[in-house]
C-alpha cells in the first residue's frame, strides 16, 4: 500500500492542476436531440471516401466488467482527474448513456452498479477489489461488455484482467520487479518524459484525433505526447531501418472499418531507465517490440482499439488487450506542460 501510495503521489506532484478549461463550443456535424444531447448511439460518421471518420476528442470509458477480480482500471493518474474536478454529473464529460444501455459504475458511497467488479468503483485505486481506495477520477458509465473481445486492459497492469498474467519473459519479469523495488521512481508518466501507449490510451485526461486521407494526428493531452499515422501507402521500415523515437513509426491501411496501425522502431527499455513502460506497474517493452492498434467507431460517441504487442525479448508470446474511449464533444484539449521546474523527484525525496 505504501508503494501504490507514493506512485499515486508522485503522479499527482507531476500532475497539473486542471480546474480550468477552454470555453464549450458546440461543434457542427454532431448528432443532438431535441434538447441538444448529443446521441452516442448515432451511426459514426464517414469520410468522403466510405471510411470511418474517427476524428474527435475523446476520454477514457469504462467497458462492462473487466475479466477479472481486480478493481478493474484501478485508477488513472492522480492530479489528472477530469479537468476541473467536475462530479459525475450529466453533460459530456458523464456521458451519455453509452450503447448497449450498460450500468454506470458504483458512486462513493454506493453499491456497486451490476456487473461491475468485486468491491464497487472500477475508478478507485489500491482498494484490491475489497472497495474504498484512492478516488482518481470521477465514475463513467459502461459500454457494453463484449465477452468475446479480448481481455480488457487495466491501467496499472496491462495483464491485470488477463488469466495468468501477461507472459513475460524472465528478462522482462526481472526488470518489472526492479522496477518495483525502486518505488516506480523511473516511471516516465511521474518524471513528465513520453509514456507508453497503454499508459497514453487510458490517461483520463482527453485525446484528440485528427484524421486526414494521408495522415492521421494523434494529440495526447497528458505530457503533449503527439503521434502521426502515416496512411499514405509507404510501408512499415524494417527494424532498424530508421531512427528509434519515443512513438515510434507508425503506418496505417484500412482494414474494412477498422484502422490498422502497425508501429515499430521504437526506444525500448535497454534505451534508458525511462523507456520502454506499459504501464504504471512497469511491464516493459524492448526495442524489438511491434505494436498493432486496431480502431473502430461502433457508434458516434465510442471508440473501441485492440492493441496487441509482439516483442520476443519481453514476452514468450503475442496478447492483445482492448482499450475503449467516449467521445467529448464540444471541448478542446488544453495545455499540459510539466518538463519545466518539474520537481517531483525532489518532493518526494528521491534526489
Amino acid at each position: 500500500m505504501q508503494k501504490a501510495l507514493l506512485t499515486a503521489l508522485g503522479i499527482l506532484v507531476c500532475g497539473v492542476a486542471l480546474f480550468a478549461q477552454w470555453p464549450k463550443y458546440p461543434v457542427a456535424g454532431v448528432p443532438r436531440d431535441a434538447q441538444g444531447n448529443v446521441m452516442m448511439d448515432a451511426p459514426a460518421p464517414k469520410t468522403p471516401d466510405g471510411h470511418p471518420d474517427l476524428s474527435g476528442t475523446w476520454m477514457h470509458a469504462e467497458s462492462g466488467p473487466p475479466r477479472g477480480t481486480g478493481p478493474g482500471r484501478g485508477g488513472a493518474r492522480a492530479g489528472g482527474a477530469a479537468r476541473g474536478g467536475a462530479p459525475p454529473a450529466a453533460g459530456p464529460r458523464a456521458g451519455a448513456p453509452p450503447a448497449g444501455g450498460a450500468a454506470p459504475a458504483g458512486r462513493p458511497g454506493e453499491p456497486p452498479a451490476a456487473g461491475a467488479p468485486a468491491g464497487g468503483n472500477g475508478n478507485a485505486a489500491f482498494s484490491g477489489g475489497r472497495g474504498g481506495g484512492v478516488q482518481l477520477e470521477p465514475p463513467t458509465e459502461r459500454f457494453a461488455y463484449d465477452a468475446s473481445g479480448p481481455p480488457v486492459a487495466t491501467f496499472f497492469e496491462a495483464g491485470g484482467n488477463m488469466e495468468g498474467g501477461l507472459p513475460y519473459t524472465d528478462w522482462a519479469r526481472d526488470l518489472k520487479k526492479a522496477r518495483m523495488a525502486v518505488n516506480q521512481k523511473e516511471n516516465p508518466d511521474a518524471n513528465c518524459l513520453p509514456m507508453g501507449f497503454l499508459q497514453f490510451h487510458q490517461q483520463p485526461q482527453p485525446r484528440k484525433i485528427v484524421q486526414t486521407k494521408d495522415l492521421i494526428l494523434i494529440e495526447y493531452e497528458a505530457n503533449y505526447g503527439i503521434r502521426h499515422v502515416y496512411m499514405d501507402g509507404r510501408p512499415l521500415p524494417q527494424l532498424g531501418d530508421v531512427q528509434p523515437w519515443w512513438y515510434g513509426y507508425s503506418v496505417g491501411h484500412w482494414d474494412g472499418n477498422d484502422l490498422v496501425v502497425e508501429t515499430n522502431n521504437l526506444r525500448g527499455a535497454e534505451d534508458s531507465p525511462n523507456d520502454g513502460w506499459l504501464d504504471v506497474n512497469g511491464s516493459p517493452y524492448s526495442e524489438q517490440v511491434k505494436f498493432t492498434e486496431r480502431f473502430r467507431r461502433p457508434t458516434f460517441g465510442h471508440l473501441q482499439i485492440d492493441l496487441t504487442v509482439e516483442d520476443p525479448k519481453a514476452y514468450t508470446k503475442p496478447w492483445t488487450v482492448r482499450v475503449d474511449q467516449r467521445i467529448l464533444p464540444d471541448q478542446e484539449l488544453i495545455e499540459f506542460v510539466c518538463n519545466e521546474n518539474q520537481q517531483f523527484r525532489r518532493k518526494i525525496k528521491i534526489d
